[in-house]
């Protein structure tokens, strides 16, 4: 008999995923598996497949790891994490309007909102270059600029658990995203690749946003990006410390109340359908 995977199909703000439960020890996907599970036209279809596996710390709930559709892995995902920590409220491991989920990034505490919303805590944000990591610079920068492919470009770069490179444009919708976000994912500046974010300021509470991922090309959200996106700009004096994101796919709020705190990432976690996965 063909072995059966269930699986669950949610999404933050439009990033989809593909949730497995994996807490009785079973292994994550291969590539291939990732490959066609992503796939949106022969599988399920998603930007990631996130696994919920036994905690690592005493407090956590459980613990959730992040897989490309190319079966790399991923250090952090925001939409994801809101997203793993909806499945387990309503799996009842998750109790009471706040808890903690391990990832791959470290312990993150997570506070139940109204109208199915999550905030959480993603960490302090690293900004030395090696820790992006971003070669070729000695010491953190709020802007710097590289030669990519015969272009001048000039970004912020963060380390939220990934690496992220924002850059400032004028209008996201004509910004050439498919173009310059692969092309600083090859450039031997960013030694482990690096998400791409493009944004532009509306106001100093408020920003729009286009991502494009590595392992998965433009997203209609990405929650790590956004931190990454309010970090970078507060730096520069271009955004306050409590913004408004406007991605693609929906709106998320972020919060960095100074340089050695937290971000605070809120936005929605939504279930799709329930299935069924037949290899």
């Amino acid at each position: 008999m063909a072995e059966r995977l269930r699986f669950s199909k949610m999404h933050g703000a439009g990033n989809d995923f593909v949730v497995l439960d994996l807490r009785d020890g079973s292994p994550p996907p291969d590539a291939a598996l990732a490959a066609r599970l992503a796939d949106r036209h022969r599988g399920v279809g998603c930007d990631q497949i996130l696994t919920v596996e036994p905690p690592r710390s005493p407090a956590a709930v459980a613990t959730y790891r992040i897989w490309n559709a190319d079966g790399s892995a991923a250090g952090q995902c925001g939409n994801g994490a809101r997203c793993v920590a909806a499945w387990l409220v309503r799996d009842g491991a998750a109790r009471g309007d706040r808890f903690l989920l391990d990832s791959p990034a470290g312990l993150h505490e997570v506070r139940r909102l109204e109208d199915g919303r999550y905030a959480v805590a993603m960490g302090v944000p690293r900004l030395e270059p090696a820790a992006v990591p971003l070669r070729g610079f000695a010491a953190p920068q709020a802007e710097y600029v590289l030669e990519v492919e015969g272009r001048r470009v000039a970004f912020g770069a963060v380390s939220m658990g990934n690496p992220h490179a924002v850059i400032e444009v004028e209008d996201v919708d004509t910004a050439d995203v498919a173009g310059l976000g692969p092309a600083l994912q090859r450039s031997p500046a960013f030694p482990q690749s690096v998400n791409v974010g493009f944004a532009q300021v509306l106001a100093p509470d408020r920003v729009r946003l286009r991502v494009y991922e590595r392992g998965a090309g433009e997203t209609l959200a990405c929650g790590s990006g956004a931190c990454a996106a309010v970090v970078a700009l507060v730096r520069r004096g271009r955004l306050a410390r409590e913004a408004t994101v406007a991605l693609p796919g929906g709106e998320l709020h972020i919060r960095w109340p100074s340089d050695g705190a937290e971000v605070i990432m809120a936005g929605p976690a939504a279930f799709v359908f329930e299935g069924e996965w037949q290899e």
